[in-house]
């Protein structure tokens, strides 16, 4: 594995072999730089009119650390198309590994043989063979997470990647010899419409990209998972279960019902009670989506005032918490109309369904919302903030450089005001929420204490997308819903509890109208949870193994293991047609006779749709 860069210079040539419209790498600026300096931890390149091109590579612990730096040392302004976080060459590989993602449905691996992709190279050498994926826009969890695994079979070596940048990015796979090339970063001009003025002595530096090599797909996630540092607030760093009222209402909370929950959750171990959407509509106004970006508290439904809500959850000995979309505006909110500070694209208004998008690159919007957001955050003296974002910029918008570029710069200052809040309240716990888990990459993830894991809300295929996660992000930030309806049978009830046990365990729905068993199966699960959080937290996923094709309607079964130290936390289900005794128990089996059994929680996996979790030590 050779570490390089890949960039292209605009006006020099593209590169041969049919590459040009699929790829901007191999170009003139590349195949005709000077390497000047070569050490572990950069690269540098020397190329014509001055540029200079630096690719750091840093080891750390497990992994490697990388960006690249651009330097324009001529005398005119320079325009770069291409600039890769990360590029390796000299890679032996026969199988890749990505993570699939769309709404309510993430992290679905798909593994494929480069030979069923038609990526072997050709007979004479000749054409480039190129696999580019990416996505464009302010949701950078899209129909892929911004990840890649190369494994070579033969060796039986995997080197995995994850990027870190939350606007327009790609990973391109490329060859026309044996070996393999891979580079990736900001979506270059092609696919992002993405191009960086440089002013003589102007530099650039690109988001970062973590790199680890292992012997297994299971190794090389847990070495990116991680490399990932969050900032985790103090009050949250042993993994407390919360409760969020969304399941409860649907995005019409009261003071209410909010009473009722946290009398229900008085003493149960539950620590935050989270107000989710809706908090705000006005009168006469019933859709929630629509009315998000005034942030007035509404009168019908807190006749005193959230601060009155608050003040109420805290005297049950609940941390309260409040969900905002403060990146966005909706169409019945008076901000909608606000278009001086809005994004544009090419002069139009960008519009999205019921969404604008406020321009956080403007001193303006920021002032609003430190008014608007911080203000009510203060005088509420929340302690958890869920940040919801639900819908996509796009290609990019107005401003003084590239549409691409113009992206990135207001991306980056929506991370910038979660830095902001968090500075302003260092003991805030910050969840990140995008219609799920449309945001779950590392840079935001970083930000951040706890993330939606997804919009499966009630589906059968929570534990699946939960299990996926532990691939990606870590398992403490992972909330997992786990929504307890009066009318669910005892079996469904231990479904969604043990789900929770794949990451964080979130709570919802009416569980003051649950009948008494199930609550305190409800209990069980919370107590049984503080007893295991330390594996959950800290452990290291080494097995997930499933049966599962179809996600709207899973068939089999799914075994997860999660081990630390001495101990294991073992994490079984079932779906539909799940052939319990062929399949799960001659695998539990094998699992369970190198360990000792110290407690379990669910059901007996006699069934369809039941959940068991397994305390293990050794």
């Amino acid at each position: 594995m050779e570490f390089y860069a890949e960039w292209r210079l605009r006006g020099d040539s593209y590169n041969n072999g049919y590459g040009n419209g699929h790829t901007l790498s191999q170009s003139e600026s590349v195949r005709e730089c000077k390497k000047t300096v070569e050490s572990e931890n950069e690269t540098c390149f020397e190329g014509k009119n001055g540029i200079k091109v630096k690719s750091i590579h840093n080891k750390n612990e497990k992994v490697y650390e990388c960006f690249t730096e651009i330097k324009n040392n001529g005398t005119s302004d320079a325009y770069i198309e291409l600039l890769s976080s990360f590029a390796l060459k000299g890679l032996k590989a026969d199988r890749i590994h990505r993570a699939t993602a769309f709404w309510s449905a993430e992290g679905k691996l798909l593994s494929q043989d480069l030979t069923d992709m038609n990526m072997e190279r050709s007979w004479a050498n000749h054409g480039f063979r190129i696999e580019k994926f990416g996505q464009i826009g302010s949701m950078p969890v899209r129909k892929w997470f911004p990840f890649l695994v190369l494994e070579n079979s033969v060796e039986k070596k995997f080197t995995g990647i994850q990027l870190y940048c939350a606007s327009s990015w790609q990973i391109e796979i490329f060859r026309n010899t044996d070996d393999i090339n891979v580079q990736g970063g900001l979506a270059d001009r092609d696919f992002g419409n993405w191009t960086k003025k440089l002013t003589p002595g102007e530099k650039f530096k690109t988001p970062k990209a973590v790199i680890a090599e292992g012997s297994s797909l299971e190794e090389v996630c847990d070495l990116l998972v991680k490399a990932q540092k969050p900032r985790i607030a103090e009050v949250d760093k042993d993994l407390p279960v919360i409760f969020n009222e969304y399941c409860t209402t649907w995005g019409n909370p009261s003071i209410e019902n909010l009473t009722k929950t946290a009398e229900k959750l008085d003493g149960s171990g539950v620590k935050y009670l989270v107000i989710d959407c809706g908090w705000y509509k006005p009168d006469g106004v019933e859709n929630w989506f629509d009315a998000a970006g005034d942030w007035i508290p509404s009168k019908k439904l807190f006749p005193e005032g959230i601060k009155s809500a608050a003040d109420m959850i805290r005297s049950h000995g609940l941390i309260p918490g409040i969900w905002f979309e403060f990146e966005n505006v909706g169409t019945v909110a008076g901000a909608f109309n606000e278009t001086d500070h809005v994004l544009k694209r090419d002069n139009y208004l960008v519009t999205v369904g019921a969404r604008r998008f406020w321009d956080m690159r403007q001193k303006w919007v920021w002032n609003y919302l430190d008014e608007k957001v911080l203000g009510l955050l203060k005088e509420c003296q929340m302690g958890y903030l869920k940040v919801d974002y639900n819908e996509n910029i796009g290609q990019g918008v107005d401003g003084e450089e590239s549409l691409g570029e113009n992206l990135r710069e207001c991306v980056c200052q929506s991370q910038e005001y979660f830095r902001h809040i968090a500075k302003e309240m260092p003991e805030l716990v910050i969840e990140n929420c995008a219609s799920g888990g449309h945001r779950l990459e590392p840079s935001m993830m970083e930000l951040v204490s706890q993330a939606s894991f997804s919009d499966a809300h009630e589906a059968k295929d929570i534990p699946l997308v939960a299990a996926n996660l532990h691939r990606l992000i870590r398992p403490e930030q992972s909330q997992i819903w786990a929504v307890l309806r009066a009318d669910a049978d005892i079996h469904r009830i231990n479904f969604v509890l043990t789900s929770g046990f794949l990451g964080r365990l979130c709570l919802s729905g009416e569980i003051f109208d649950l009948a008494d068993d199930k609550w305190n199966q409800a209990l069980k699960a919370i107590d049984f949870y503080g007893k295991v959080s330390h594996i959950i937290k800290n452990g290291y996923t080494s097995l997930i193994q499933t049966n599962v094709k179809d996600y709207l309607n899973p068939e089999g079964w799914q075994i997860v293991l999660r081990e630390y130290g001495n101990e294991a936390l073992l994490i079984v289900h079932t779906f539909e047609n799940a052939d319990v005794q062929a399949d799960v128990s001659k695998v539990l089996s094998e699992l369970l006779s190198n360990w000792k059994l110290k407690e379990t929680f669910g059901s007996e996996l006699d069934g369809d749709f039941r959940g068991k979790v397994f305390w293990l030590s050794r």
